[in-house]
This record gives structure tokens, C-alpha cells and sequence, in this order.
């Protein structure tokens, strides 16, 4: 079935569990996760970038029609939104939810940007996410991860002016594979937390520990992003021995047992009403 995000998350938050949320780049890596999630009964957000597939529209109208099919509550989700555009065009294809992506702007700046979308995405029943301070590349982590850490003093303010359902936090992780060992503040995420009240997420969860991640849930993170990792397990899947035609199929199911692992790990398998 498909839902909004922010009913997802609100009831993640009440149960204190965390909920995936895997980047799908096509069809079939949406009816991959989709099937993990009806396997484990869970919950799950699909996380729908327009870097990796710009045929929004299009595309996204059969991730929906997917997600509406499922015996599970599914959102889909437009992943770094960083023009106006891109936010329309996916409340057009029937997406439940859009990231406004303004962290690398001046502070006034994404709000006042975001708080526009989210006027126009709260109109339609759309729920929004949005991001303070700025999650960089694990490739330069030893010289981005200092640089854009949520202030905690500003979240409740920023929540407040922009009205958004759920706020992405920089609280030490990275996108992409780390060039170093990964380092979280959780004293940073528990001040975050006393100060703001909707779901937090958590962006650059790939390779950032098992341990780590679940803490991070314990101490406030309800969305987690996952994608490097997934990919990762699918290629060294897909790299196994056995018939060349089966390829497609060893990379699917790489992919599906990674996803539905971190499932478990989340708390969220059985959660699916």
C-alpha cells in the first residue's frame, strides 16, 4: 500500500524502531526492495534520486502503481531534491514524500526554500524532509566530517520556520564508501533530539557499523538511508560463479539478502499493519 512517509516514520518514532530507506535507481531495484519488505513484513521507504534516473515522472509512476500493489506499507520518496522542479515534477508522478536537499545553502536560504515546498507539498497530502547541516562524501571524510554537523541550538528553530515532517541530521557520517573510520556524535544526536520532536534521519548509513547504527536509533534516528552497501552486495553476488544468465538474478538476490539484514537490524521486520 502506499502511504505517506511521515505516517511511516511518526509510527517508527512511537515504536522506536528504525526504518530503511534504499536508493532505487529503476524498476527493478523498487520491486527488489519491495519484495524484501513483504518477506520480512516490514515497513519501507524507497528512496528515488533524479542523479540516477531523470525521468521522474515516468518512472516514478510505475514505482508508485508498485508500491500501491504491496501487502505493506511503502513511501516513495524524491531523495536530495535540489531544484523546485524536481519537487514538482515527483508530487506529479504520485510520490508520498520529497527531501528538499538545501544543506550546502546559507541558513536563511533553505529555509525560506523549503519552507515553500513545503506549503505546496502539504497542500496535496505530500510529506517533506529536509536537511541542517550538510552530510559530505566518504571519500574526503577526514576533511568534510568537521565541516557540516547539525548545529543543535538552530534544529528547533528550523523546524519551526519550515514546518517539516522529519529533519535529515549531520551527525558524523558520509555518502558513499568512508576513506576513514567512521566517527558519530551521539551526544550531538541526543541534543538534536531534546530539541526537536518530529523523526530524525539519518543519511550515509552504509558502512557506518552495525553498532553504531543501532545506537543511533536508541538515541533518536528513525530513517535510515542505505544504499552503497546494497550495491556493494549485489555486485560481489552477481560476481559468484555460475551460468552467465543467471547474473541478473544472483545480483537481485545479493542485493535483497543485504537489505532485508539491515531489516532486521533496524527493529522494523514484523511492523508491516
Amino acid at each position: 500500500m502506499l502511504v505517506s512517509m511521515k505516517e511511516i516514520l511518526v509510527k517508527a518514532q512511537s515504536g522506536a524502531y528504525g526504518v530503511a530507506a534504499p536508493n532505487v535507481i529503476n524498476e527493478d531495484t523498487a520491486r527488489v526492495c519491495i519484495e524484501a519488505a513483504v518477506e520480512m513484513k516490514a515497513p519501507i521507504i524507497l528512496d528515488f534520486a533524479f542523479q540516477f534516473h531523470p525521468d521522474i515522472v515516468s518512472l516514478g509512476k510505475i514505482i508508485c502503481m508498485l508500491a500501491q500493489a504491496a501487502p505493506v506499507p511503502v513511501a516513495v520518496n524524491l531523495d536530495h531534491g535540489a531544484a523546485f522542479e524536481h519537487a514538482i515534477w515527483a508530487i506529479r508522478a504520485g510520490f508520498t514524500s520529497i527531501m528538499v536537499d538545501r544543506s550546502s545553502a546559507p541558513y536563511e536560504d533553505n529555509v525560506r526554500d523549503t519552507a515553500e515546498l513545503v506549503k505546496i507539498a502539504h497542500a496535496v497530502g505530500v510529506s517533506v524532509e529536509a536537511e541542517l547541516g550538510h552530510v559530505g562524501d566518504g571519500e574526503n571524510y577526514a576533511q568534510d566530517r568537521e565541516q557540516g554537523l547539525t548545529d543543535s541550538a538552530k534544529a528547533r528553530e528550523y523546524a519551526d520556520r519550515t514546518g517539516i515532517d522529519c529533519l535529515a541530521v549531520a551527525i558524523g557520517t558520509a555518502h558513499g564508501a568512508y576513506s576513514g573510520e567512521p566517527h558519530l556524535d551521539f551526544e550531538r544526536l541526543k541534543a538534536i533530539r531534546r530539541e526537536v520532536d518530529i523523526p530524525l534521519v539519518l543519511h550515509g548509513g552504509s558502512g557506518s557499523g552495525n553498532d553504531n547504527l543501532v545506537r543511533a536509533i536508541q538515541c533518536g534516528i528513525t530513517k535510515i538511508n542505505i544504499a552503497t552497501d546494497l550495491f556493494v552486495a549485489g555486485v560481489a553476488a552477481g560476481a559468484e560463479e555460475g551460468p552467465p544468465y543467471m547474473i541478473y538474478h544472483r545480483i537481485r538476490e545479493g542485493y535483497k539478502q543485504r537489505l532485508k539484514g539491515y531489516m532486521e537490524l533496524f527493529g522494523q521486520s514484523g511492523r508491516a499493519e
